[in-house]
């Protein structure tokens, strides 16, 4: 029996009667699990915390929820989330040790499960207002390939020489029970700090933001870094993200009874560089809103736009050891 993909933007059924992976139908509209795992949640007493939706409107975390197969869940989501949270126990070198896939795919299922309460609900607003609910085609593109990836989850998919992310894991020096979560659903972007770790994985790009940052990397990676360095390199893969201009393209080829993933060149027919210009000022505004909880403001981050204020690198651009900086944490 040959393997079978499921393709929800399809039919673009987001409904509560079938699994979110496997597009199975489900026994009741109560079958569903919590977008944020709730070991996670009850670690950091995350149940009741206000999250933002798109639309500004507010939820819980513990509202986040995602239908999926009972069976699906013990079978594939429930082993993947024992073997997430030992190894976040084990702090940056239990996260250092797991295979990089997994990661990818534990990231991954928590930013669909937001995009999918997005859908869901905008497509619910747009009905009662008596609109035509839309979406645009390179969104619908890169939620597609993500939910495609996702399948590795649960389905024996190989990617062909190739990472579909690129990830970044740094040792860093945070306070104690800190809890910082952020993402960016339009280029599917995710960063995790807690513990004495902070994880970055940009989840579509082909492993192209990890190139475009490697003369950075050389400097810094592994280094321990204060958190305002750590929020520091998120705000630059977050605005690279965003710079990225490619939609990556795969060939699916089922061999036997596994399905091969093979990447198309970025480059594809365009001369255009993959990431756009990057203007001093922008980035400073995404540092701005990186670093609130230490209070900079925009006009001293770019004082100096083609050299926005870092705590990464000093004049010489050598990496700055995360204990000569003197911030509050």
């Amino acid at each position: 029996m040959s393997v079978k993909l499921y393709q929800p933007f399809d039919t673009f059924n987001f409904s509560n009667n079938k699994c979110f992976l496997t597009g199975e139908t489900l026994q009741s509209s109560e079958e569903k699990i919590q977008v944020f795992p709730a070991w996670l949640m009850s670690r950091y007493d995350l149940q009741d915390q206000p999250f933002k939706l798109l639309d500004e409107s507010m939820a819980t975390y513990k509202d986040l929820k995602i239908p999926c197969s009972a069976t699906v869940n013990e079978r594939y989501l429930e082993p993947l989330e024992q073997e997430i949270a030992e190894a976040f126990d084990g702090g940056f070198e239990g996260v250092q040790a797991i295979d990089q896939l997994k990661l990818f795919q534990w990231a991954g299922k928590l930013l669909y499960g937001i995009i999918f309460n997005e859908i869901q609900m905008a497509i619910r607003q747009s009905h009662a207002q008596g609109d035509e609910f839309n979406i645009s085609q390179s969104i619908i593109h890169k939620f597609s390939n993500l939910h495609l990836m996702l399948q590795s989850i649960n389905l024996p998919l190989v990617f062909e020489e190739f990472k579909p992310f690129s990830l970044f894991l740094f040792k860093v020096n945070n306070p104690e029970n800190e809890f910082a979560y952020r993402d960016e659903i339009n280029t599917l972007t995710f960063s995790i700090r807690l513990k004495d770790f902070g994880l970055i994985i940009s989840l579509q790009d082909n492993g192209a933001n990890r190139n475009y940052h490697r003369q950075i990397l050389e400097k810094i990676e592994g280094k321990t870094l204060h958190p305002i360095q750590f929020e520091e390199f998120s705000g630059r893969i977050f605005y690279s993200a965003y710079l990225f201009n490619r939609l990556p393209e795969y060939n699916i080829l089922p061999v036997g009874e596994e399905i091969y993933i093979e990447a198309m060149s970025l480059k594809g027919m365009s001369t255009k560089p993959l990431f756009d210009d990057w203007l001093g000022k922008t980035y400073g505004q995404v540092l701005e809103s990186f670093w609130k909880r230490w209070g900079f403001l925009l006009f001293e981050i770019i004082k100096n736009p083609e050299h926005p204020m870092t705590f990464l690198l000093d004049e010489d651009e050598n990496f700055i050891p995360a204990e000569n900086i003197e911030l509050g944490l």
